[in-house]
This record gives structure tokens, C-alpha cells and sequence, in this order.
């Protein structure tokens, strides 16, 4: 946490253009490299936005072209690299677990799941990977992408601007949000995942029950 806020103190002493320029590239790299904490940056340019330090329309735009072109980077990489490769070096991060739950949710919800991708922070990076894999038609994963970045920027930065120069307010309230977020998001999953599995295991006894009476 020290280097992160090393890199926000340093934010505020930059000229604009800089600002919006790392603004970008943090949005860019922490689709790229889910560890960075890309969407923590994000705010930040949103409070420069509240505290009238930056433009609303400048913040957005950089952060959501951002992460617009780390999203279709990764469907690029996944269309050129495959399944395989991943499913051979199993990434910490691209596991090939995570991977195959994906591709899984793909043949479910194919083109909505694009949608929803800046809403699931845990495995939006595997789900640009896997549309890439998918052989999904990039002018619409493209379309849908810019559209989740869309609105899920708009609520960070107008979040920020809300909260204005209450930087560290606003930090607290977005980790415990994020943590609840998270949260709810894995319980989903959880449930989802035992919901697949129960019919799964329900649908096999009754194929047994079948085939004992035949």
C-alpha cells in the first residue's frame, strides 16, 4: 500500500496531460495484470475531479479508452495464443480453473458476459482472455466492452466527484464497498457453482435410475 500511496502523492504534483496519461495506462495495465489495483488509481483521478484539480471528461475518457484497450488486448492474446497454452502453464492469475469456469459461462451467456465484465473485478481479465478464445466476433465484444467500461467508470468518477477533496474518506468507503462487492460476488459464484454441481450430480442418478429400469 506504501508504493501505491507513493504514486498518488506523486499524481498530484504532475501536469494534467501526465495525470490523464498515467490515469489511462493504470487502467490499461490493471486489466493486463490483475493485481495492480487499477480501479483504486481510477478513483483517485476521480477525486481530482471532485476537487476540481482535473476535467470529469478527461478522467473518464482516459481511464475508460484505458481500459477499453487493456480488455481488447487480452482478446487479442487469447485468439492468437488459445486455450491450450494457457491450460498448459496455469497462470496464478489465468488459472485453468478460472479458465474453464469461463469458457463454461461463455456457452451460457456468450456475448452478455462482456457486459458484465468490468462488474466482476475478480475475473474480468480470464473473461476477456476466454472471449478471445471463443472465436467470439470482435466488433461486438469491442462494442460491449466499451459499454461496460462506460458505465462502470461513470460511477467511479462520479463517485469522486461527490465525495470532492475528502481523499481519505473516500478511500475507506471505496475499499469497504469493494470488500462487500467482492464479497457478493464470490457468494454468487459459491452458489452458482453448487447450484451447477447439485443438477449436475441430480441428472446423473436419474440417468442411472433410468438405465437400471431399462
Amino acid at each position: 500500500m506504501w508504493g501505491l500511496e507513493g504514486l498518488l502523492a506523486q499524481l498530484q504534483s504532475m501536469p494534467d496531460l501526465a495525470v490523464y496519461l498515467i490515469l489511462g495506462v493504470s487502467a490499461f495495465v490493471e486489466n493486463v495484470f490483475p493485481p495492480i489495483p487499477g480501479d483504486t488509481i481510477t478513483a483517485f483521478g476521480a477525486f481530482l475531479v471532485g476537487t476540481k484539480r482535473l476535467s470529469f471528461t478527461g478522467v473518464y475518457l482516459s481511464t475508460t479508452a484505458g481500459s477499453l484497450g487493456g480488455f481488447l488486448f487480452l482478446f487479442r492474446m487469447g485468439g492468437i495464443l488459445g486455450k491450450a497454452y494457457f491450460l498448459k502453464r496455469n497462470y496464478r492469475f489465468f488459472s485453468a480453473g478460472d479458465i474453464l469456469r469461463a469458457e463454461e459461462w461463455f456457452r451460457r451467456y456468450g456475448y452478455y458476459l462482456v457486459i458484465l465484465n468490468r462488474f466482476l473485478p475478480g475475473v474480468r481479465s480470464v473473461i476477456s482472455l476466454v472471449a478471445g478464445m471463443s472465436g467470439l466476433k470482435a466488433g461486438i465484444v469491442a462494442l460491449y466492452a466499451l459499454l461496460s467500461c462506460l458505465v462502470w467508470n461513470a460511477l467511479w468518477v462520479s463517485a469522486g466527484y461527490i465525495l470532492g477533496s475528502n481523499w481519505d474518506a473516500m478511500k475507506e468507503r471505496i475499499s469497504y464497498l469493494m470488500f462487500r462487492y467482492n464479497t457478493a460476488v464470490l457468494c454468487v459464484g459459491i452458489a452458482a457453482a453448487i447450484f451447477m454441481l447439485l443438477r449436475f450430480y441430480l441428472r446423473r442418478r436419474s440417468r442411472k435410475g433410468d438405465f437400471r429400469r431399462g
